[in-house]
């Protein structure tokens, strides 16, 4: 049986939502109304998903994603399908995201596909959030988009192996600075924000490996 946590600060909607799950077969193991409640219960009770609302009195959706990292499979259900919403709570975590309007089979059939790991969005969201995957991923091989040079790749490649720009300096007997505005530059050319960001999209590129 699929253990469920329930998490909407709207109680009427929350009773409701797990009284479906539990009409449906769901074992809903915990209904909470506040974000830091939700981490701290989740961890005690240990579900295969949580349904999630974005809108909590004391934190935001996605940072409740971001204390689950590495625990449930979690299914954003939000009144909003504002773009930056959706991407935020995905970026923080989330399996997938579905907007309350869906009717009542749509969503007990989303709970059922995120426990299985697939990733469920409400029509039309799947494709923004494709998109951005693939805009991080192609990065600089996109055909119109820059190309990095030789050395921005270099050192790319150091950078996802860990090390520090000091070692990566030492290790291609450059100055410190000229590794960071390699690095900068490179940031710039792939449109990412981080250093972060950039080593996931070297590991994306198999630039780790070897």
């Amino acid at each position: 049986m699929v253990r469920v946590m329930v998490v909407d600060d709207h109680p009427m909607w929350r009773d409701a939502v797990a009284r479906d799950l539990t009409e449906a077969g769901y074992e809903v193991v915990a209904a909470v109304g506040e974000g830091r409640q939700a981490v701290r219960v989740a961890a005690a009770v240990r579900p295969d998903v949580v349904v999630l609302d974005l809108q909590l009195p004391d934190m935001s959706g996605a940072e409740v994603a971001r204390g689950m990292a590495e625990g449930p499979r979690i299914l954003v259900l939000s009144a909003s399908a504002e773009h930056d919403d959706v991407l935020e709570a995905v970026k923080a975590g989330a399996s997938g995201y579905l907007v309350k309007s869906a009717s009542r089979e749509e969503f007990l059939e989303a709970v059922q596909r995120t426990a299985e790991g697939d990733a469920v969005f409400t029509p039309g969201l799947a494709g923004l959030v494709l998109g951005e995957y693939r805009r991080l991923a192609a990065g600089a091989r996109q055909e119109e988009g820059p190309r990095l040079t030789e050395r921005e790749t270099e050192v790319l490649r150091l950078v996802a192996k860990g090390l520090s720009y000091r070692q990566i300096a030492d290790r291609l007997v450059l100055s410190h600075r000229t590794v960071q505005n390699h690095v900068q530059n490179t940031l710039g050319k792939l449109q990412l924000h981080n250093r972060v960001e950039l080593v996931r999209y070297a590991i994306e590129q198999g630039l780790d490996e070897d």
